[in-house]
């Protein structure tokens, strides 16, 4: 017995010291994830955390566009390039969102049904705004012609995934909370007429009359959409016969 006392004895400090050991890897592997900020979301909600990431991740996009900026600027005065390519290169940039446009255009602001609003028996999912409504105006305004459309003030381009998760929608891998803001630039009586012949927005606007989900379509003059700064190469993709 004394035996087995002593080989008990012998094993506890191996076991504090793999205990700390898990503890000290835990501790570091949080402060390389945090990146030196705090770990729990900012004001105590999801809400707060959302708009902090967003935020985060406009400031990224601001930097991409920097860089593009700075390397569109070497390539054009680099030795060697044909000027035809670099013509052509130039005029794609425009159709692929690569280059900020300015211009009159229509705001669609979409929103969540108020909190009050209680029918018995309704699917609470249709008191929220989904990706496929945001969709559908993204769609008729791109049939009217705009030039360039936004989404949280994002430039969408060929390759954006817009998709629902929860009560927010994801852009990019970067989720935001409603209201849901679209601006569009373009002809502004072409893009209109579109919104009112889609029948995806006629849809849409049935649930606004009924269950009073948020839509607000203004027009303005000065609307900026911004360069698009993520990637534009495409992860997943396969040929088809």
């Amino acid at each position: 017995m004394a035996r087995a006392g002593t080989h008990i004895r012998q094993r506890w400090p191996l076991a504090v010291l793999a205990i700390f050991v898990v503890a000290g890897f835990l501790f570091v592997a949080a402060s390389v994830s945090s990146d030196g900020s705090d770990l729990r979301p900012a004001g105590g909600d999801i809400g707060s955390l959302l708009q902090e990431r967003a935020q985060r991740n406009e400031q990224q996009r601001s930097s991409a566009r920097e860089l593009q900026d700075d390397i569109d600027g070497l390539s054009s005065s680099a030795p060697g390039v044909d000027t035809k390519d670099r013509d052509k290169v130039a005029e794609l940039q425009d159709d692929t969102g690569l280059t900020a446009v300015k211009g009159p255009g229509l705001r669609v602001t979409l929103t969540d049904a108020p909190r009050n609003v209680d029918v018995p028996g309704l699917d609470p999912n249709v008191l929220v705004v989904h990706q496929q409504d945001i969709q559908a105006f993204v769609n008729a305004l791109w049939a009217g012609g705009a030039e360039a459309v936004t989404l949280q003030g994002q430039r969408l381009i060929s390759t954006t995934g817009i998709k629902c998760v929860g009560s927010t929608v994801v852009l990019d891998g970067v989720p935001y909370s409603p209201p849901y803001v679209i601006e569009a630039i373009g002809d502004t009586a072409a893009m209109n007429y579109s919104l009112a012949t889609s029948p995806e927005v006629t849809i849409y606007e049935r649930y606004v009359d009924r269950y009073q989900l948020g839509l607000k379509v203004v027009a303005d003059e000065t609307l900026t959409a911004e360069a698009y700064g993520g990637t534009v190469s495409l992860e997943h993709a396969h040929a088809t016969s």
